[in-house]
């Protein structure tokens, strides 16, 4: 299972969200970039990263901080926020991001998602935020009738490289990963998927593995690692 430390960035710093909502944002670090060095020296393989300002305005916002992190470290990064078209795709995967995470236009565009699926396999990242159980789109604004299993099953043979499953009601909050619903998810599904929103400790690392379900990839851990919750040299020995 894969660890991946979250950077949320709103106006060019690191936030963390609570519930989505902007203005309930804690800022973490002034400096993306020296976080991103922080977290490559602790020891993590990967980096997760959301243009915050982007989801909501449909357009990447905060670019130049993007480059700085893409500048400071050689982890692979998963970014995701705003990007919305082929030509924003193109553009992160050119600027050296790993893998895009597509979220409101896996719902409202998914032939332009299946697309760039397709022409980039194993690099498109499917976002499915849940509000009750429900997907959100639009930095989490609107809310749709649409499942998590219902927008996974749309991409099963597009060569999507993950499912990013936010349990947007427990995100920042710190009061627990969504096992029981990112298992189910892994299990009705054929993509891997990646748990986001809630983690609080260790003992939520440890529940998505005792879950034992192979399906899951890994876990995005947020507001947890920049509090000291986590022991870190733990959760990556998981």
């Amino acid at each position: 299972m894969i660890l991946f430390p979250a950077i949320d960035l709103k106006d060019g710093v690191c936030v963390r969200l609570r519930k989505g909502l902007m203005h309930e944002a804690t800022v973490f670090n002034d400096d993306p970039a020296a976080q991103a060095r922080t977290f490559k020296a602790q020891g993590f393989q990967w980096l997760h990263c959301v243009d915050l300002n982007g989801a909501f305005d449909g357009r990447s916002v905060n670019a130049e901080a993007i480059k700085s992190i893409r500048a400071a470290i050689d982890l692979p990064i998963q970014l995701g926020g705003g990007i919305r078209d082929m030509a924003a795709v193109e553009s992160c995967l050119a600027a050296g991001i790993t893998r895009v995470i597509l979220g409101t236009a896996a719902l409202t565009n998914p032939d332009f998602v299946k697309q760039a699926a397709r022409a980039f396999p194993g690099r498109i990242v499917v976002g499915a935020d849940a509000k009750g159980g429900k997907i959100a789109t639009q930095g989490w604004a609107d809310v749709s009738d649409l499942t998590p299993v219902d927008l996974g099953r749309r991409f099963e043979d597009a060569g999507v490289a993950a499912i990013l499953f936010t349990d947007i009601d427990g995100d920042g909050l710190l009061a627990g990963v969504n096992v029981t619903a990112t298992a189910a998810l892994a299990r009705a599904l054929t993509i891997p998927v990646i748990a986001s929103g809630g983690v609080g400790s260790n003992a939520d690392i440890e529940a998505l593995v005792a879950a034992k379900e192979p399906g899951i990839e890994g876990v995005v851990v947020g507001r947890a690692l920049y509090d000291g919750r986590i022991d870190i040299p733990a959760a990556l020995a998981l």
